[in-house]
Formats: C-alpha cells, structure tokens, sequence
C-alpha cells in the first residue's frame, strides 16, 4: 500500500502506522473505505506495514507473449506420457485451439502422430479432422481418444476394414501390414518401427496375471503372405524359447494348415499362477480379429496398460470464456 513515487500530501500515520518513505497508495478517504469493507490486512508488529487484500477474480492476469513457460514439456515421468517420442503437451494444444477457434469450429491436423491436437479439439468442443501416413498413428489415436472419451463414435478413413482391405496392405507395403496387424491384438511394433531384416517377432505385448511378479511378454510374428506353412509356427515357439517369453501370437492373412494347428497345440500350455492354462502357441487369422470372433487368450490384470499406457479420461466440461468481446 506504498506510493511507487515520492508524494508528500499521503505521508500521514494510519492507526499507529508510520507513513511510508514515499508516502501512501491512497488518500485517507480511500484507506478510510478499504478499512471499512475488510480490504486491508494488517501486521502484529508496528514494525511492519498493512497490505491490501487482492482476489484472484479481480486480476484477470497479463496477455500472452511470444515465449510461454508456464506449460511444462512432457518428461519421461509425466503423468499423461504415452510414449511417443514427439508427443506435446496437452494444456500447449489447447491454449493454441483456444487462442485460434471458436467451439464448433473444424480443427485440421495433417501429422497427427499420438494425437494430441484431436484429443484437445474433442475436448473443448471442437469438430476435428486427423491424418497420418502410418496405421500405428492411426491406431494410437484411435485407442487414445477411446480410453480418453468412453463412448466416443468417430469414422476412420483409409485403413483395412475386411479382408480384401488388408491383403492390399499387405501387398503394397509389408510393414504397414504388420503394424496395422499388431494393433489389432493391442501390441507394440517391435523395434520401434524400424525396417530390417525379419527376426520372427513383429510385435510385443506385456501383461500382468500375478501381483507380485513383474510383466510377463508375449511374442507376436504377423504374416501377410500366401505361404504360411508348420516351419512358421514352428520359429515362432524358437522365437518364444529364445526370448523368454510366455506366449506367442502368430496372427495370418492365410487361413493356417492342419500341420500348423498341430505344431502350435505342441507347444503346451502357459500356466498362470491363478487363472488357469493357456495355449502357449496361438493362431489368429486376420479375417476372425476383423470379425470380432478371434481374440487372443491370456490374462492381464493391468487390462492393456502394461503394453500401451492409457490416457486419463475425461471428465466433466470446464468451458470456455469468449475469445472475443
């Protein structure tokens, strides 16, 4: 409650309180009506000087410069980290939206990677159009916006949705087709989408059956050609053996061969401590995940979250002021 400048006319004493060096902030009629509504708080000690009382509903803050610091980036112990390695902020994306468009408005976004400007358009009310070249980013997005919004309804555009769709992925690029195959079943693309040779493992699940032991992994070998045969299941139980794993998936454009039906029901069983057994080995066709009435087997108490981290979900509408009087 200090004058900024000197001003000689408001250095008066104000209920056993010095003036200040340069004076007060108000005239004694304005300190008299401060007073009287509650707005000045005042200190044990004589020593000290009263302070007005501020509110936050009567600062309505500064404008926004050209440098924001006030929005943390995401670190790797972030609470809404999904794991994608360029994934922003969700409060950036929505200050952007905010700042440029209106509820209602269509928010367009051409490299939408874990999708984090459709998330912030969905949640302030806005349309949204998202494009991705790969189908990891699209299934990404999808599972994102499904764990974050229960119930939403979206169309997507361009990826298989029956069988014909899937073998023309398959023979225009092989590794699409299996990261598109690999989130069919809820698994990470092994390697991290990197093109090479084929080691037998195109994607990796984790799950959890036992609280008291750490992830277990299931190996996934997808196979979008017409040659499939029992030497194919028969890599993929190496492929587990050598891993340490507890299962394998072997997910197929073809429909499997009796031999290879034999070599998987070889493979045994995988023994949870407390649900029982699973076949260790696993054929799925494209055709019954697509369908809906082929799903792998195991059991995963952390229901998915061990493999790909879900998004909080939203709740609640929070609003927003008019961008414009």
């Amino acid at each position: 409650m200090t004058s900024p400048n000197p001003r000689p006319n408001m250095m008066y004493e104000w209920k056993g309180h010095a003036s200040p060096p340069n004076g007060w902030r108000y005239a004694k009629e304005t300190m008299q009506k401060l007073d009287s509504e509650g707005r000045i708080w005042y200190p044990d000690s004589k020593d000290k000087r009263p302070r007005l009382k501020r509110y936050l509903n009567e600062m309505p803050g500064r404008i926004m410069d050209n440098v924001w610091t006030d929005i943390s980036p995401i670190n790797s112990q972030a609470a809404e980290r999904l794991g994608y390695p360029t994934q922003k902020p969700l409060a950036l994306l929505e200050r952007i939206l905010q700042a440029s468009s209106n509820p209602g408005d269509v928010v367009l976004d051409p490299f939408c990677g874990c999708g984090t400007a459709v998330h912030a358009a969905q949640k302030l009310g806005r349309a949204w159009i998202g494009i991705d070249i790969t189908h990891l980013a699209i299934s990404l997005i999808e599972k994102r916006l499904r764990d974050a919004f229960p119930g939403i309804t979206f169309e997507t555009h361009g990826a298989p949705v029956d069988l014909a769709g899937a073998a023309d992925l398959a023979a225009r690029n092989k590794y699409e087709f299996q990261w598109w195959a690999c989130s069919l079943v809820n698994a990470q693309p092994f390697g991290g989408k990197k093109k090479g040779a084929d080691t037998g493992i195109d994607g990796l699940i984790y799950f959890q059956d036992d609280l008291k032991s750490a992830g277990k992994k299931i190996i996934v070998s997808v196979k979008g050609g017409e040659h499939v045969g029992r030497a194919m299941i028969a890599d993929l139980k190496n492929s587990v053996e050598r891993e340490g794993a507890s299962l394998g998936l072997f997910v197929t454009l073809t429909p499997p061969t009796q031999p290879m039906i034999a070599e998987a029901a070889s493979a045994g069983f995988y023994a949870s401590p407390h649900r029982g057994n699973f076949p260790k080995i696993q054929i799925l066709t494209i055709a019954g995940l697509l369908a809906g009435h082929e799903r792998p087997d195991y059991p995963d108490l952390s229901m998915g979250a061990a493999t790909f981290k879900k998004a909080t979900v939203e709740r609640g509408d929070r609003g927003q002021s008019a961008l414009f009087p």
